[in-house]
């Protein structure tokens, strides 16, 4: 039976917005306002954010556009494409209690498909909002999202999971959340 996700059940992982390479995607200002919504939200509503960056020293740090809105936080350094290789993301998954993770970020035919397909191996429910993964060919991102999506990874969009993780217009943060998907533009 089908499980709806909602802000208790859920946490974001967000991969790799770094340096040049993030300024290269496609559409790199409404890809940086959805995964700013999607982090925006995840902190209004409780939902745990895993932050990801490969290799800092070679390809820079996240952008500030989101940087600043992890503010008090570290990221978790990887050299492998599949975060799920690194200790480090064993060690923070085990602390959550969530069996959702919502994946967002670049490029998606490299490291979110691979850090995906890692989380699916390990029995965890992926939902991948489609609008905030990005590669540097259009073609590539589909590419990951087709292969994500036969190997059992759910896929959405941006204002779905942030409706889901709402569940109804009576929440206490449904006004600020609104706000934050009428920014949104696709």
């Amino acid at each position: 039976m089908p499980v709806r996700l909602n802000a208790h059940n859920s946490a974001l992982i967000l991969i790799d917005v770094q340096g040049k390479l993030a300024r290269m995607m496609p559409d790199v200002s409404g890809l940086l306002a959805r995964i700013g919504a999607l982090l925006q939200a995840a902190d209004k509503l409780g939902v745990p954010i895993i932050w990801l960056e490969q290799n800092p020293q070679g390809l820079g740090a996240t952008l500030p556009e989101l940087s600043a809105l992890l503010a008090g936080r570290q990221p978790i350094i990887k050299q492998h494409f599949d975060a799920c290789a690194e200790p480090d993301i064993h060690q923070r998954l085990s602390e959550l209690t969530a069996e959702h993770l919502v994946v967002c970020g670049i490029e998606a035919h490299v490291c979110v498909y691979q850090t995906a397909m890692g989380l699916l191996a390990l029995g965890k429910q992926v939902h991948v909002p489609v609008d905030a993964v990005a590669s540097r060919y259009d073609e590539a991102r589909q590419l990951a999202v087709t292969r994500l999506a036969q190997e059992g990874a759910r896929l959405s969009n941006t204002d779905m999971l942030l409706f889901e993780w709402l569940g109804s217009a009576k929440h206490p943060e449904f006004r600020s959340v609104l706000e934050l998907i009428k920014g949104l533009s696709h």
